[in-house]
């Protein structure tokens, strides 16, 4: 099995099949738990959040309960982030 090196964002801007609401999901689950890196709830909020525009009922979930253990600062920022993601794909 292929080993990919290099971070997700990375993965993801190479990789369209990658953008799917599943793939997105699971970027934020990964941010969200720290497999494979560090735990970062913007980062997971961020794709939870674009997972959750293209129709993933489950991520919206995970994005609600996130938002309660983060400051308005941390929502302002993923959703930043996701928008800036938004434009550059």
């Amino acid at each position: 099995m292929a080993r990919f090196e290099g971070t997700t964002y990375d993965f993801i801007d190479y990789a369209q099949p990658a953008s799917t609401a599943d793939a997105l999901y699971e970027l934020g689950v990964q941010y969200c738990v720290g497999r494979g890196c560090d735990i970062d709830l913007v980062a997971a909020h961020q794709w939870f959040n674009l997972s959750a525009a293209r129709g993933n009922l489950e991520a919206r979930l995970r994005r609600a309960e996130l938002s309660l253990e983060m400051t308005k600062d941390q929502i302002a920022r993923a959703q930043k982030a996701a928008r800036e993601w938004l434009r550059a794909h």
